[in-house]
């Protein structure tokens, strides 16, 4: 009668977590949720997290708190999403830095981005632009390969940052096309600008939104994008395949990710919300207004998506060298 029992229990357990998920997806949510921000205010993943909470609030009929936690780069925040109840109250805005970067850029992390986390839904994402100080003589991407080839270590480019979008597509650049160009590193993207302007470095690759701003003030001059495909904010300028190097595709996703072992109802109910929010014509109008390109992407296809990033950048950042500070 016990190995009876006992054969019976795993079945029964599975069966009644299904059920009390289902209970609390039924119910869910009925307190105050928090986003976690791993990073300062004022940035892209604030500000979109800001904009999300603000409309999953309102569809979902509980407050949403945004609480940003920063340290060591996005570590800190991520790891306090990992270690939450996985219940559906503590959410975190996961993206290209913290759930596909740290891997490569830490040897060791208190969690694990792949399995620590299941993503609810990318809001979208934003590319890169490589610009150039206003008086170089170079005006096309191939006119920048080929200088820097023939003149190895002569020309410059400004990183913001360890591990940063904008050092991993000066490296991305550099390894597709097997130039030496010197890394200038500065501490953040406005000293980097300081001397582009200034002309004591020769080139950039930063935010597209904004790079926009500048080049709208004839202060610098595009030279390409990370865009799959031509960037709706700079639609004059060619995208890595339209320039000579297919492979120069680096675009930042952002979305919200919540901890893995969060009931799957719950995640329904979540991606349910996430999908009505993203319809929203006001909404896409202020994520699109600050350089975002918004998705739509079925829950099968993000994970998909996400999957296949977390696999390829950090082989790509170890394989680079690069490492956090």
């Amino acid at each position: 009668m016990t190995h009876f029992f006992l054969r019976l229990s795993a079945p029964v357990l599975i069966t009644l977590g299904l059920l009390c998920g289902q209970a609390l997806a039924q119910n869910y949510p009925t307190k105050p949720m928090r986003l976690i921000v791993p990073t300062a205010p004022g940035g892209g993943y604030d500000f979109v997290g800001r904009v999300l909470a603000e409309k999953l609030s309102a569809e979902l009929g509980q407050a949403m708190v945004v609480e940003n936690r920063t340290g060591s780069g996005t570590v800190v925040g991520t790891q306090a999403a990992a270690a939450a109840a996985p219940d559906g109250y503590t959410l975190l805005m996961g993206g290209l830095a913290n759930i596909a970067f740290t891997p490569g850029l830490y040897d060791k992390l208190p969690y694990n981005p792949a399995t620590d986390f299941v993503p609810v839904a990318l809001a979208g994402s934003f590319s890169y632009t490589l610009i150039a100080r206003k008086d170089l003589p170079l005006n096309t991407l191939q006119e920048v390969m080929d200088f820097a080839r023939a003149n190895p270590g002569k020309l410059t480019i400004a990183t913001g940052g360890t591990g940063t979008g904008q050092h991993v597509a000066a490296a991305l650049l550099k390894s597709l096309a097997h130039v030496n160009i010197l890394e200038v590193p500065y501490k953040g993207a406005q000293p980097a600008y300081t001397d582009l302007f200034g002309g004591r470095v020769d080139l950039f690759f930063d935010n597209t939104a904004t790079v926009r701003p500048f080049l709208e003030g004839d202060r610098v001059k595009a030279i390409v994008t990370s865009n799959a495909s031509r960037d709706p904010l700079l639609p004059q300028v060619p995208f890595g395949r339209e320039a000579g190097l297919p492979g120069l595709v680096l675009e930042s996703w952002i979305g919200i990710f919540a901890p893995s072992q969060t009931p799957a109802p719950v995640v329904e109910t979540l991606r349910t919300a996430m999908g009505k929010v993203m319809q929203q014509a006001d909404l896409r109008k202020r994520l699109e207004g600050s350089g975002v390109r918004v998705f739509n992407m079925p829950a099968k296809e993000t994970e998909q998506f996400v999957k296949a990033e977390a696999d390829k950048w950090p082989k790509f950042l170890r394989q680079a060298g690069i490492k956090a500070e």
